[in-house]
């Protein structure tokens, strides 16, 4: 009999804090082992990986190699080459007032790390934050999502063979499991998902007193106005919007760019798509399919109304929805200066949950690109800043200019010219999002400063005792010396 969620998951949480306890996980030689150990865990197993993941979510061999384990084994290698460097004690800065003194900067673990991964990439978004969960020296619980069910399986059964001190461990399950998780006292939680389960996690993280990093979406936006690259730029876009069926937190979500750019730009992501998954991307081995028929039926239903100009086919027995790109009208006349920002309509922005289209509403998180036209770059700007701050920003354009204007007058998680997607994969840069995108972030150095507490260490020597001067009794002449001094 299968021992009952209750009974299981306080067990696996006891079990980890005991461990750490223990002090195994602390010294550095144990963290590099776990380090190799993990990476072995993927490169011994590739071929596993691969049929997993073309199990849950169609991923071809290709995709899974360059989305989930390459992006890991590239944050290990990373980590591997500095966790030296890091775990250094730094020299801490002491004010002259507390002279003779000195200060260092000690990195400790925190304790028990959970990190609860979503669907749409089950191996990266669980095992690309362990990375830095075990570099910093803490235990882990991990809890892969239960529908993406053969990369769960196969990465609960591997688990205990790569970490058979149960430095790691594996809870499986669905939100039985999952809210038993949430009621235990963890040191740090790591969530990737949407935004209304983010704010339970952040609820019950709360009862705690726990700290959380939570990657959260959103609806990255694009612009685009640059005609001279229109076919590279058409390329990159196709390529980060459509990669994984659209499942990607910081795919692509909208393109805004001008009325007379439009066909245009439709023509070249036609060109685009042919090009990457042939006339028919049902027949091809790149191209995924939608995760279950309850997210295939809510994209299919966000189609509904709209004008197509590309794709739109679909197979709900398949779970296929093809590359689709659609042509979004901005609202009539508005009594705001610019037309099609509605300004003058308050309840019904250009984008949010009051817009006008659906395809507007929410994040998309499927094939499905709108096309927005808007007057201008700054209209643009107006949009994005109108509703919740992006995860991604990604800017097409030759102009400096413009590019300034999106860094300058915008807040995302991150920026990107002439790209979608790539900054996930850069190891030394921070992965995260901002106000409803996400609260802090991790990769490389910044995974070891979210897993760790740095703390200071002071001493203060007894002889040459100038704390004489900040003890009673007080004297003019001493209280000005200090003052001076601080």
């Amino acid at each position: 009999m299968t021992p009952e969620p209750a009974s299981i998951v306080p067990r696996a949480v006891n079990d980890a804090r005991h461990l750490f306890a223990s002090g195994r996980t602390r010294p550095l030689a144990a963290r590099t082992a776990r380090l190799r150990a993990l990476r072995a865990l993927l490169t011994e197993n590739q071929q596993a990986f691969e049929v997993a993941l073309w199990s849950d979510l169609h991923k071809s061999a290709g995709e899974a190699q360059l989305t989930e384990i390459n992006v890991i084994l590239a944050e290990i290698d990373h980590t591997l080459r500095h966790l030296r460097r890091w775990a250094r004690p730094g020299r801490g800065p002491v004010p002259v007032a507390l002279w003779p003194a000195r200060a260092r900067l000690l990195s400790e673990p925190l304790g028990v790390v959970l990190v609860i991964a979503p669907w749409n990439y089950p191996v990266q978004l669980l095992l690309n934050p362990l990375v830095g969960v075990l570099a910093a020296g803490n235990a882990a619980v991990l809890k892969p999502s239960e529908l993406a069910p053969a990369t769960a399986e196969l990465i609960a059964r591997l688990v205990p063979t790569y970490f058979p001190d149960g430095a790691v461990r594996v809870v499986e399950g669905g939100i039985p499991e999952t809210t038993e998780l949430l009621l235990q006292r963890f040191d740090h939680i790591v969530f990737t998902g949407s935004g209304t389960v983010g704010r339970i996690v952040m609820k019950a993280a709360a009862e705690h007193l726990t700290p959380v990093t939570l990657e959260l979406g959103g609806k990255s936006p694009v612009w685009f106005d640059d005609d001279a690259h229109l076919h590279q730029a058409a390329r990159r876009l196709a390529w980060a919007k459509f990669t994984n069926a659209g499942q990607t937190c910081v795919a692509p979500d909208y393109v805004m760019t001008t009325p007379d750019r439009v066909p245009a730009l439709v023509d070249a992501l036609r060109r685009a798509i042919t090009d990457m998954w042939g006339t028919d991307p049902r027949t091809s081995r790149d191209y995924g399919r939608i995760v279950n028929e309850r997210q295939f039926d809510r994209l299919a239903a966000l189609l509904h109304g709209t004008e197509v100009a590309i794709g739109g086919e679909r197979d709900r027995a398949e779970r296929y929805l093809a590359p689709t790109v659609v042509t979004v009208p901005t609202p009539g006349p508005t009594t705001g200066p610019d037309p099609g920002l509605d300004r003058g309509h308050v309840d019904r922005p250009a984008v949010g949950p009051d817009a006008h289209h659906p395809l507007l509403r929410e994040e998309i998180f499927g094939p499905v690109l709108p096309i927005l036209p808007v007057a201008s770059a700054e209209q643009a700007v107006q949009v994005i800043n109108g509703w919740d701050k992006p995860l991604a920003l990604y800017v097409f354009t030759s102009s400096a200019r413009t590019r300034r204007l999106f860094e300058q007058h915008t807040s995302s998680g991150a920026v990107v010219h002439d790209a979608g997607l790539i900054h996930v994969a850069a190891t030394g840069l921070p992965f995260g999002g901002v106000g409803a995108s996400g609260i802090g972030s991790y990769h490389g150095a910044y995974s070891w400063r979210a897993f760790s507490h740095l703390k200071p260490v002071v001493h203060k020597p007894l002889i040459m005792d100038t704390l004489r001067l900040a003890q009673p009794p007080f004297t003019r002449r001493g209280l000005r010396l200090v003052k001076r001094l601080m």
